[in-house]
C-alpha cells in the first residue's frame, strides 16, 4: 500500500512507456502525412504530364472546344471519380481506392489540358510555383498550429457552395468582372482550405492508426488536398495568368 504513494515507485516506469508510445505516435504521424503529401504530389505532377501531352498532341483543341459530348464526359469525369471516392470509400479497398485516385488524376489531366490552350506557358509555370509556395506554407501552418480550425473550416466550405453557385450564374451572364471576383475568393477559400484539411488529416490520424483504414485515409487526404492545389492554382491562373 506504502508503494502506490511512493514517487520512487511509480515515477520510474512511467516515464519510459510514455517516451516510447511518443516516439512511435510521432513516427507513425510522420510516416502518415509523407504518405498524403506523397500521393498528393504524384497525382498533381501525373495531371500536369496528361494534361501537357493531351494539350500538344493536337486532340485537346479539336474535342475541348468542339461540340461533341466528348467534352462534356472529360470535362465531369473527374467529379464522378471524386464523388465514387467520397461517399463509396468505407466499401472500397484500399487498392481499388488508390487505382480511382491515379484514375482521377489522370482524367484531371484531361480535363486540365485547356489551361494550355488559354494561357501562356510562362504564366502557367510562374502561377504553379507561386501555388507550390503558397500551398507549402499554409500547410506547415496547418500542421503545426495550436488552434483549432474546425469553425473557420466549416465557413469556408460554405464560401466552396457559394462558389459554385456564382460559377452556375455568371455562365448565362458571362460577366468578366464576376469571372475575376470569383477567381479572386477562390483563391482566398482554397488557401484557407489547404490550412484547414492538412489539421483535419493529421488529426484523423488518431482514429484511425492501427486500423485497416488508414491505407484509404491516406488516399482521402491526399485527393483533399489535391484539389485545394489544384482549385487555388486554377483560381489564381485565371485571376493574374496572361492569355495567348
Amino acid at each position: 500500500m506504502a508503494n502506490g504513494f511512493d514517487p520512487r515507485a511509480t515515477a520510474a516506469p512511467h516515464p519510459t512507456t510514455i517516451g516510447r508510445a511518443g516516439v512511435a505516435y510521432h513516427a507513425g504521424l510522420r510516416s502518415y502525412m509523407l504518405s498524403v503529401y506523397n500521393y498528393m504530389a504524384s497525382g498533381v505532377l501525373l495531371t500536369g504530364i496528361v494534361a501537357l501531352l493531351f494539350a500538344n498532341s493536337g486532340y485537346a483543341a479539336a474535342v475541348l472546344g468542339g461540340p461533341g459530348i466528348l467534352k462534356y464526359v472529360i470535362m465531369f469525369a473527374p467529379l464522378a471519380f471524386v464523388m465514387v471516392l467520397s461517399f463509396g470509400i468505407n466499401r472500397l479497398s484500399t487498392g481499388t481506392a488508390q487505382l480511382l485516385f491515379w484514375a482521377f488524376a489522370t482524367v484531371m489531366g484531361l480535363s486540365m489540358a485547356s489551361i494550355f490552350l488559354v494561357f501562356t506557358g510562362e504564366s502557367i509555370a510562374t502561377t504553379f510555383f507561386a501555388v507550390a509556395a503558397a500551398f507549402a506554407g499554409l500547410s506547415l501552418w496547418g500542421y503545426t498550429t495550436k488552434k483549432d480550425l474546425s469553425a473557420f473550416g466549416t465557413f469556408l466550405i460554405m464560401g466552396v457552395f457559394g462558389l459554385l453557385i456564382a460559377m452556375i450564374i455568371n455562365i448565362f451572364l458571362q460577366s468578366s468582372v464576376m469571372n475575376l471576383v470569383i477567381s479572386a475568393i477562390g483563391v482566398l477559400v482554397f488557401a484557407g482550405l489547404t490550412a484547414y484539411d492538412t489539421q483535419r488529416i493529421k488529426s484523423i490520424y488518431f482514429e484511425v492508426a492501427g486500423t485497416d483504414m488508414l491505407g484509404k485515409t491516406v488516399i482521402m487526404g491526399a485527393l483533399s488536398l489535391y484539389l485545394d492545389f489544384v482549385n487555388m492554382f486554377t483560381f489564381l491562373l485565371n485571376f493574374l495568368g496572361n492569355r495567348e
